[in-house]
């Protein structure tokens, strides 16, 4: 057995698989506490392509960044708090935003859709008035209005400032403000572009001056970012212009990373979570008592970090075809699924997967193989990068037996970035927590579909 799980990377906590477990019979199960949900049995009961999303993760993952936090700056004795802020744009199912609120985790939105949800929220006092909503992306007309709305009804909300045109639409804004910094660092990571739309340069910031209630400074770097330096590097320029800004604003009191932290997607293993929490707080603290102020509360936006591992996406595998050409893999095994639909990331960035049998997790025999897509589209595929997937061979299927595959990590931004190329059904979604298995998206049918193109 201990052979197996090694194989297929499963039981690991620095990958991001403690929870997953193969059984008796070589089928992958997922282990919540004493509740035991074996994956191949639910695929075949509700239908594939299926999404099964595990709220106790996000929950788990969640104390366990804030305890890391938290013990990290009893030790250092450092004289500011930790807040998380869950980016709602890296999933906002409710499946995931809720539980978050639930074990004290913060709110970012982007756009004036996201935060007319937590509008909703708040009208149904789903959290608590200690729960922080922090705005950004570009404000729109209603997105502003909504934001002053939400502030004169009680909500804990702090708008940041983008431009020149925010900083003058929000100079009458009667709560705090934040403001975003470019910090012009190059980092290592999916999304570091050469020009950046987003922010203020330090030199356009600090010619502000006095800025009306400033109480939080924030930018954001890249996703997925590949080493520690890419993390404290960008922190490094931000604290030199924080130091300076708060001679200013003596109310700033707060920073905020943003996003990045990288997820193991490839399940590799990656720098440690408490080794890059100790370097933020001590990149910190040095500029802080360099310039005798005191230290601010830490804020980091990692979403991906929090709910990518909370969710896999499972296919059943069609039909195979021999790859031609020469290439490494042997075989195309064709999905019942799309990669361009249900995995943009796939066609987008690129992205590699972790990807395992969902039966048969004991065969002695693998085939290297390629995946395709159901869509037409000659990009609907995985290959790992050129690489391979070493998968059950289909010569060895019993009569009226299937291979299912599981992909891991699909929890961040998939769903949101879901299309219906060749008018293509989404996956079925199945929510599972405390032994119960509910259904939270029903697969569509094809006059669902083509109602949403007008038919």
């Amino acid at each position: 057995m201990k052979k197996f799980l090694k194989q297929w990377k499963l039981g690991r906590p620095e990958l991001n698989t403690s929870c997953f477990d193969i059984s008796r019979d070589g089928e992958l199960v997922l282990h919540e506490g004493n509740y035991q949900y074996n994956l191949f049995n639910l695929a075949r009961k509700f239908g594939t392509p299926l999404e099964a999303a595990f709220p106790f993760i996000v929950e788990q993952r969640l104390d366990d960044l804030k305890d890391i936090f938290n013990r990290s700056i009893k030790a250092f004795r450092y004289r500011g708090k930790f807040f998380y802020h869950y980016p709602m744009k890296a999933s906002q199912n409710k499946e995931y935003v809720l539980p978050i609120l639930s074990e004290g985790g913060n709110l970012e939105v982007t756009s004036a859709n996201e935060l007319w949800l937590v509008k909703r929220m708040w009208e149904q006092e789903q959290f608590s008035s200690r729960i922080r909503v922090i705005c950004n992306g570009p404000k729109t007309n209603q997105y502003l209005s909504l934001i002053s709305e939400l502030r004169d009804k009680g909500l804990n909300i702090t708008p940041i400032i983008e431009d020149k045109f925010e900083l003058a639409a929000l100079s009458t804004f009667r709560g705090d403000v934040g403001i975003r910094l470019d910090p012009q660092v190059r980092v290592h990571g999916h999304w570091d572009k050469k020009f950046n739309r987003f922010g203020l340069t330090a030199e356009e910031i600090l010619s502000f001056g006095r800025i009306r209630n400033l109480k939080l400074l924030h930018y954001h770097t890249s996703k997925q970012l590949e080493y520690v330096e890419d993390i404290v590097g960008p922190l490094k320029k931000a604290m030199q212009v924080y130091v300076k800004l708060r001679k200013t604003n003596p109310n700033l009191d707060m920073i905020d990373l943003g996003g990045g932290m990288p997820v193991p997607f490839e399940k590799k293993p990656l720098f440690s979570t408490e080794a890059v929490v100790k370097k933020i707080l001590r990149t910190i603290m040095k500029a802080c008592e360099k310039a005798d102020i005191p230290h601010p509360d830490v804020l980091v936006e990692w979403g991906s970090y929090l709910v990518a591992p909370a969710q896999l996406t499972v296919y059943r595998v069609l039909s195979e075809k021999s790859v031609t050409n020469g290439s490494i893999a042997k075989q195309w095994y064709i999905i019942d699924g799309s990669f361009i639909n249900d995995l943009k990331d796939t066609w987008a960035i690129r992205q590699k997967w972790h990807i395992a049998p969902v039966n048969r997790l004991h065969s002695k025999r693998l085939t290297r193989t390629w995946l395709a897509g159901l869509s037409c589209d000659s990009d609907d595929k995985y290959t790992a990068g050129g690489k391979y997937i070493l998968l059950p061979p289909l010569d060895t299927l019993e009569a009226g037996e299937q291979q299912y595959l599981a992909v891991f990590d699909t929890g961040a931004y998939q769903d949101a970035l879901a299309s219906h190329h060749c008018l293509l059904s989404s996956p079925m979604k199945i929510v599972i927590q405390n032994g119960v298995i509910t259904v939270a998206r029903k697969r569509e049918t094809a006059e669902e579909v083509g109602r949403e193109f007008g038919w």
